[in-house]
Formats: structure tokens, C-alpha cells, sequence
């Protein structure tokens, strides 16, 4: 098994296995610990003797026993062992209970550590570093905020746990309604790291389909809530986008230049059904618009219509006024410069930037296309340059490479 097919079935498996360990044990950091080392001896005993027919079981009895062997090292007394009796059922047991009342084993642990007692901008964090097995690296990409800030976070998060006695079971149905927002804040971010690979072959491709189905559970277990029906209205309609992101050699095809023909339209219809009940419920909420800027893509039939940059571009005007973060100014620079110029768009990215921005891709892929247009083909060679060493995934790689050759420049590798 290839390094990146491990890293695939480590990612599937880590959140069952995390929130297993972390139930039984009632220790966070065990359970984290624990894994990760079971994951190192897969990586040196799978190679030798083969890969095991359930490779997550073989991983859960690994890291018990190496979580059960830790215990014991720490002389832990009687009454601190993890509850294992037959008298009590543990908590992989519990989590395959068909009478819970959530039934899909991610989404029930996204519930669970989404808890109150941890501070609101640390949730969702918490939840993408033990539950999908995001890196700290990956996640304060995705929230733009210091690496050290965001280890900081998680430390006190876990501590918050460990010291409130946060229980570790299921949260009633009428509990839900306060976790709801850190719950789709996961979903979202983990959605989003999937789709950044358009190609579906990373580490968290299999984000895509599985968060896609989480949405849609969602929306049945709390049926009057706007922001779930636009998240599944969100990822449905950019799924739905999802044969037509690359071409025949694999390079990925900007959103504005895709055949609208190849989009699955029955998951078009779906995503807009789930979009009208979103403007129902919660008719100016950002994830409304935010689902509402995908249809606008969507609606389209053909190339040969033009693209509805304007409309785009109103969407993310109404947008600001609901959610002004550099995620959504960043997105509607893109909308502003076919709207108004790529000028335009220089000035609302050079007021933008910051150290974070800059070691983002999007950032500096947007502001490289917009410096090309713009004539200044050399910032435009550096910026392609900078985008190429933060090392996106193929398929973008290969559009950002065919862009920089456009402009006669070169990089060490294609």
C-alpha cells in the first residue's frame, strides 16, 4: 500500500477510532496519542505482512492496547481505568448502537466535541483536528489565523474538556440547537479541503461524498434549520460541478470555463430544493447566499452563455453584509475583477493582505491572474512562482504552471 493510500485509510478511520478512545478512556490526549502511534506501527508492520482485511479494526485494537499499556505505566489507580466491564457497555459499542438517535458515527462525535463548555472559536478546530484528522498546519490555514495560536487553542479546548468533566456521550435532541453552528463550521472546513483538490485524490478527497451525505442527514434530524439546508444546498450544488473540474490530462478547469453539460444535474435539482427551503427559513443568512452564489453558477446551461459575473458579484456585495471575513473579500475580488477590472481588484487585495494571506494559495493565484491582465507580467511570474512553492495539489498545479508558461515563465518541475 502506497504512502498516500495509507494516509487515506489513517484519515477514514481516525475520527471513529479518536472518539472511541476518547470515550472509553475519557482522555483526549490519550486517545490522539494512541492513534497516532498505531498509525506509525501500521506504517512499519503493513508493508511486511500485508495489509488486514478491516485495517480500522486493526487500528482500534492496536491503540487500545497501546492507550491500556500507557495506563498502566502511569500506575494508574483502580478506580481511573477505562470502564471495560461487561456490566457497561464501552464506547464502540455505543457508537454502533442502532438506537441512537444519530446515526452516523462522525456526525454523532461532531456533536460531542462541539460541546458548549469549549470556547465558540475553538470548536470547530477541536472537532477538524480530532474527528477528521486535519494537521494544526492544515486548520489555521483554513481559519487564517498563526499556527501557535491555533495549538494554543487546542490545548485549552482539550483542558476546558478534561477539567468541566464534559461527558462523552451522545448530547440529547434538544442540545443540538447550540452545537449546531460549530457542527456546520466542521462540515464546512472539511468540505472545503476536499474540494480545494480537484482532482478527489488527496489525503481528504473522501471528505467530499461523506460530508455530502452528512448534510443531508443534517437536514433530517433538524428540519428547521436555514443554515443546514443551505450547507447541503452548498455542497450538493458544488458536487454537482464535480465531472467537469478537469480535463483530459488531468489539469484543473476554472469554474468560469466549465461545461455546464457535464454537470449532474439531478444534484443540481437537489441543491436547488434544498436552497428554496434555506431562503424560507433564514432568507438573508450568509450561508443562504453563500448557497446562492453556487446557483448562480449552476443555472448556467452553456459555455456559449455568458457567465454571470455581475450576479456573482451582487451576491458577494449582500454577503459582506452579513459575513465580512478575508475568505469572502478574497472571493469577491475574484467577481470584482471581471466585473470592473483587474485593477479594481489589485487595490482590494493589497488592502487585504497580510502574513497569513500570503502563505495562502488562493490568495496568491487570484492576485497573479489579476496582475497578468493587468500587464504587469513579472509581479504576475513571481506571484504564479509563490503560488507553485506553497505546494497546491496536482491538478491545480498543472493550471498554475500552464499559466506562469503562458507568460514565459519557468519553474524547476511540472
Amino acid at each position: 500500500m502506497s504512502g498516500q493510500a495509507l494516509e487515506r485509510v489513517f484519515g477514514a478511520a481516525s475520527g471513529r477510532i479518536i472518539g472511541a478512545l476518547a470515550g472509553r478512556f475519557r482522555n483526549l490526549d490519550l486517545a490522539e496519542d494512541a492513534f497516532a502511534e498505531a498509525c506509525s506501527r501500521a506504517v512499519e508492520v503493513w508493508p511486511e505482512r500485508g495489509t488486514p482485511n478491516d485495517p480500522t479494526a486493526w487500528l482500534y485494537r492496536v491503540a487500545d492496547r497501546i492507550a491500556v499499556d500507557a495506563l498502566r505505566r502511569a500506575r494508574t489507580r483502580r478506580h481511573d481505568l477505562p470502564l471495560t466491564l461487561a456490566d457497561e457497555a464501552n464506547a464502540e459499542q455505543a457508537m454502533i448502537d442502532d438506537s441512537n438517535l444519530i446515526p452516523d458515527d462522525r456526525l454523532r462525535l461532531i456533536f460531542i466535541c462541539c460541546h458548549p463548555a469549549v470556547a465558540p472559536e475553538a470548536r470547530a478546530a477541536l472537532t477538524l483536528r480530532l474527528v477528521c484528522g486535519l494537521t494544526v498546519t492544515e486548520i489555521a490555514r483554513a481559519f487564517l489565523i498563526a499556527e501557535p495560536t491555533l495549538a494554543q487553542r487546542l490545548v485549552r479546548a482539550k483542558r476546558k474538556i478534561a477539567d468541566a468533566g464534559v461527558p462523552f456521550g451522545l448530547p440529547r435532541p434538544d442540545l443540538w440547537p447550540e452545537r449546531m453552528e460549530a457542527v456546520l463550521s466542521t462540515i464546512e472546513v472539511a468540505y472545503a479541503k476536499a474540494h480545494e483538490d480537484a482532482a478527489g485524490t488527496g489525503r481528504h478527497g473522501g471528505f467530499a461524498l461523506e460530508m455530502l451525505q452528512l448534510t443531508k442527514l443534517l437536514v433530517e434530524l433538524v428540519a428547521d434549520s436555514g443554515d443546514a439546508y443551505a450547507l447541503a444546498a452548498t455542497i450538493c450544488l458544488a458536487e454537482a460541478r464535480r465531472p467537469a473540474r478537469l480535463d483530459a490530462g488531468g489539469m484543473m478547469i476554472p469554474l468560469s470555463e466549465q461545461d455546464p453539460t457535464r454537470w449532474r444535474q439531478e444534484l443540481i435539482r437537489e441543491g436547488a430544493g434544498f436552497l428554496s427551503q434555506a431562503e424560507h427559513l433564514k432568507p438573508s443568512g450568509a450561508r443562504t447566499l453563500q448557497a446562492g452564489l453556487h446557483f448562480a453558477w449552476c443555472a448556467r446551461k452553456s459555455l456559449d452563455e455568458p457567465a454571470p459575473w455581475p450576479r456573482v458579484l451582487n451576491l458577494y456585495d449582500r454577503l459582506l453584509a452579513v459575513r465580512d471575513d478575508p475568505i469572502v473579500r478574497l472571493n469577491r475580488a475574484v467577481a470584482l475583477s471581471q466585473v470592473q477590472g483587474p485593477q479594481a481588484a489589485l487595490a482590494e487585495l493589497a488592502a487585504l493582505e497580510n502574513e497569513q494571506l500570503a502563505q495562502f494559495a488562493p490568495f496568491q493565484a487570484v492576485r497573479a491572474d489579476c496582475l497578468a491582465r493587468a500587464g504587469r507580467l513579472e509581479d504576475a511570474r513571481r506571484a504564479y512562482l509563490a503560488v507553485l512553492a506553497l505546494e497546491p495539489p496536482p491538478a491545480e498545479r498543472l493550471w498554475l504552471v500552464r499559466e506562469l508558461q503562458r507568460l514565459g515563465g519557468r519553474c524547476a518541475e511540472t
